[in-house]
């Protein structure tokens, strides 16, 4: 008989805790959105304003602090986020407290390029359009840039990487064949790297010559130092 009294008294509590948790979610669920914080990651300033953020959230919507919990869809969210030009990932969620946060890592641009139609090209080798808001400092890239957005990008990640070129480079000119000659800041001289083929050949043999004249007057009466030949550095003035 008590092992029944007992049983009974344990169904019935784990129904009341069953039917107190149901009744939490529902008024959880019921609640108003009480604020909205937008954290932008990997990136010290933002490219799209909050303004942006807010309408990509929720379409159609004056605001959102008075959109109940239970009627936004945080997939569809993240989604309409991506979109954007801007963005290159997005995590929305929702706290307890009526928060909808939005973490937004946008797209890192690494070149400008400059012509009719300036945009930048991003990190993964994407044009991204130019923000109204911040202008990213990254080399610029004229000439037939179009043409080979690709090896533009390939050849800047290589130059990036490198601990001597990438904290220099402040433009690429692209010829129609693919030629490409770069420019270093505080220099007089334009780097004739040609094709994006042996670039790391061909960076050994620039900083080589580099560092054997560099404590001497000489690289300042240069005007081209060609790197197209095997092995080989070509100096003109």
């Amino acid at each position: 008989m008590k092992r029944s009294y007992y049983t009974i008294r344990m169904i019935l509590l784990l129904g009341l805790i069953a039917f107190l948790m149901g009744f939490s979610i529902q008024r959880n669920d019921q609640r108003f959105v009480q604020d909205l914080s937008v954290t932008f990651i990997k990136n010290d300033q933002p490219f799209m304003a909050l303004e942006a953020v807010n309408k990509l959230l929720i379409q159609n919507k004056d605001s959102l602090l008075t959109t109940p919990k239970e009627t936004l869809v945080l997939k569809e969210m993240e989604a309409r986020l991506v979109q954007h030009p801007m963005v290159r990932k997005a995590q929305v969620y929702v706290t307890i407290d009526g928060v909808l946060g939005a973490k937004i890592e946008q797209r890192k641009p690494i070149a400008r390029v400059s012509g009719a139609e300036s945009f930048y090209i991003d990190e993964d080798g994407i044009p991204m359009p130019l923000s109204p808001l911040y202008a990213a400092r990254v080399p610029l890239v004229n000439g037939d840039a179009l043409l080979y957005v690709g090896q533009v990008h390939e050849l800047i990640l290589t130059l990036n990487q490198d601990a001597f070129m990438g904290p220099r480079l402040v433009s690429i000119t692209v010829g129609r064949d693919g030629q490409m000659v770069l420019g270093l800041r505080d220099t007089d001289f334009a780097i004739v790297l040609g094709p994006v083929v042996r670039v790391q050949e061909k960076l050994k043999n620039f900083k080589a010559f580099y560092q054997k004249l560099a404590q001497t007057e000489e690289l300042k009466g240069y005007k081209n130092i060609d790197l197209r030949y095997n092995n080989q550095v070509v100096a003109t003035k």
